[in-house]
């Protein structure tokens, strides 16, 4: 796709054409865009997304961004002289991680990014699972700590802000009625929130362009699957490392009300864009059902 400061005025006006009934697909729908990887850690991507969310927004598209920050927890924990550990691709959260990650989390990126949102002229709050009671949790088990599982999802906290002409950016700390704070994968979360919101897509940026045949080749990439293909591709490989988490997801997202999950490529400069409003389309494209 040609970059839109080098199209000319009759190609932009095809451009916005050919958005139209996209448009009118997702006005007053929901959708929820699961943000991490490269596209949140590199500036010039980081400054798209959120145009790109503005726009969707100002356009009638009640978006509903759902956020990570593993590098950033890194960074701190390291500044605090705390050496990261991962069990099964899993970070180990004692009570000091835990407090660092609520802390970087609901702290300092998520309000850097509703501050960012709201500098391309977009009206944002910034919300994590604790408030309203938004995802209560429990111990994925104990060697991981307070690394948590979802057990609850209430996201009329969500509705209220959106109502309101809000963009709701969540970060995914959850909670449990002892009092204790739960890390929360921020996939995992992403589908659950979308499920309960019965959302028309989610899209979930990663740092490939989608579920590929080879994973080493992007050129075998797989536009579109179903939920019912995902054992057979499980069982041939295909599925393989941390894409099985990221289709577990998926497929749980499907399952709970959500019409379409797009595994897209968040390095790619207004990748949401491009999967939302055009015919072209990126990356992997997961629905429900066996058949076309």
């Amino acid at each position: 796709m040609e970059k839109i400061d080098k199209l000319t005025t009759a190609q932009r006006a095809e451009v916005l054409t050919q958005a139209l009934p996209y448009i009118q697909k997702y006005y007053d729908k929901i959708i929820v865009v699961k943000y991490g990887g490269n596209a949140m850690i590199n500036e010039e991507l980081k400054e798209a997304v959120m145009g790109d969310i503005v726009l969707l927004s100002l356009i009638g598209i009640k978006v509903v961004l759902v956020h990570g920050g593993g590098p950033e927890i890194t960074e701190m924990l390291g500044k605090i002289g705390k050496k990261s550990e991962f069990i099964d691709g899993l970070r180990v959260t004692d009570q000091e991680t835990m407090d660092i990650v609520q802390m970087v989390l609901a702290g300092k990126v998520n309000k850097n990014l509703v501050n960012l949102l709201q500098s391309k002229g977009g009206k944002a709050i910034g919300l994590c699972g604790i408030d309203g009671h938004m995802l209560k949790a429990e111990k994925v088990d104990d060697v991981h700590f307070f690394a948590g599982n979802i057990t609850d999802v209430d996201v009329s906290s969500i509705v209220d802000v959106l109502e309101k002409g809000y963009i709701p950016v969540i970060s995914t700390v959850g909670f449990d009625l002892d009092g204790h704070t739960y890390n929360i994968n921020a996939d995992t979360a992403a589908a659950r929130i979308a499920g309960a919101l019965k959302a028309e897509s989610l899209i979930s940026m990663t740092d490939t362009v989608g579920l590929c045949y080879d994973k080493d080749d992007p050129s075998t990439l797989i536009p579109k699957i179903f939920v019912s293909d995902v054992p057979k591709l499980m069982r041939d490989g295909v599925i393989v490392g941390g894409m099985i988490p990221k289709m577990q997801c998926c497929t749980d997202a499907i399952r709970r009300g959500v019409k379409k999950v797009f595994i897209i490529d968040g390095r790619i400069p207004h990748s949401i864009l491009i999967e939302t409003l055009t015919d072209e389309g990126i990356g992997t494209m997961v629905k429900s059902g066996n058949k076309i």
